[in-house]
């Protein structure tokens, strides 16, 4: 028995009311809260669970041959959504395992089938969230291989880079560098935009947590562009603001200042949000698990870079603050200058008898 799980993982630009969105489908979707069912109720924590929607399956043409996939998507409250096609094969051996995967390397042949996944969704959650658009070429993708066992004639270098190249030692040891096993019968390997995990039982738990990084990293990136460009216009308003007379150079900084403050505000908050999007608190191999998985993808450069262009923006929005109070130090001189030239001149000048 094999499973195949591709993910592609979007931001629909705005936070959503889950609680408000779960009543607002409940009569009219097959709808449920994606929770963890093999751990302690507190080894981890999510404040705002997801909302998972069963979509009606979707069969796929693939070199002569039809695949059909069950399609899952989940809504998140800091604004993302996950839609997953999964093949499942109960009756598959490991050889058909690399079999579809390879057929299928890096998510070959998918597009159309998840744009159409992403217009059904929408049209589902419209009523509840309004107009959102997704921008279809932003995304986070992901791969799950999930079988019961790996013959050792099977290189799992194979499956998870989608090629059937003589790897060497190197790549090998690189590729499966990250491999954790909680008892003998287990295995998790996981990689920058895949994995395979081996267990005799549905390892569902290891599942979310892997969404669930995958979904803070796409938010990360997310934040991170949106930074990069407020930073581009805010060293564009700068620029103009500086070809302007006195009064509307000030006037002009302080409009950038506001912005600034707003941005700064904004996006602290909702990558403070991402990055506490889950804790794992008691589970020891979960927590190493979901641990690896944000190595293996880079999460913490992403967050660094983020912190940096908040920073930056912070020390923009003092040196404004501090040119502005110069400016205004200096018109007040000008001003008591002024006034005291006009009371000596009074005090000098003859006063003409009438």
């Amino acid at each position: 028995m094999f499973a195949i799980r591709f993910y592609r993982i979007y931001d629909i630009g705005k936070e959503v009311d889950i609680k408000s969105l779960e009543r607002a489908l409940k009569e009219s979707v097959t709808i449920s809260r994606a929770r963890f069912v093999q751990v302690k109720p507190r080894a981890i924590i999510i404040k705002h669970a997801p909302l998972l929607l069963r979509l009606d399956p979707m069969a796929v043409e693939q070199d002569g041959k039809t695949y059909t996939f069950r399609v899952d998507a989940r809504v998140y409250d800091i604004g993302a959504i996950s839609i997953c096609l999964i093949y499942e094969a109960f009756e598959g051996t490991p050889e058909e395992l690399e079999e579809t995967a390879l057929c299928f390397a890096g998510q070959r042949g998918l597009d159309t089938a998840f744009t159409t996944t992403i217009a059904r969704l929408l049209a589902v959650l419209k009523s509840a969230v309004g107009e959102r658009t997704v921008d279809e070429e932003f995304y986070e993708d992901y791969a799950i291989y999930i079988t019961h066992s790996l013959d050792d004639s099977l290189d799992p270098t194979r499956i998870l880079l989608g090629d059937t190249t003589a790897f060497s030692a190197e790549t090998r040891n690189e590729t499966l560098k990250n491999a954790l096993s909680y008892s003998e019968s287990d295995r998790a390997i996981l990689t920058r935009d895949s994995a395979i995990l081996v267990n005799t039982e549905p390892p569902s738990d290891l599942i979310e947590l892997i969404e669930y990084a995958n979904v803070q990293l796409l938010e990360l990136r997310f934040y991170d562009g949106e930074l990069t460009r407020q930073m581009e216009k805010m060293y564009d308003d700068i620029e103009m603001a500086d070809h302007l007379y006195f009064f509307y150079r000030i006037r002009q900084y302080r409009a950038i200042m506001m912005g600034l403050m707003q941005t700064q505000a904004e996006i602290s908050e909702i990558t403070e949000k991402v990055n506490n999007l889950i804790k794992v608190t008691e589970d020891v191999y979960y927590g190493r698990i979901y641990a690896m998985c944000l190595k293996a993808m880079s999460c913490q450069q992403w967050s660094d870079s983020v912190g940096r262009k908040i920073e930056v923006i912070r020390q923009t929005y003092a040196m404004l603050s501090d040119e502005v109070n110069i400016q205004h130090s200096n018109y007040l001189e000008w001003v008591v200058i002024i006034l005291i030239a006009l009371e000596v001149m009074l005090f000098v000048l003859p006063i003409t008898p009438h």
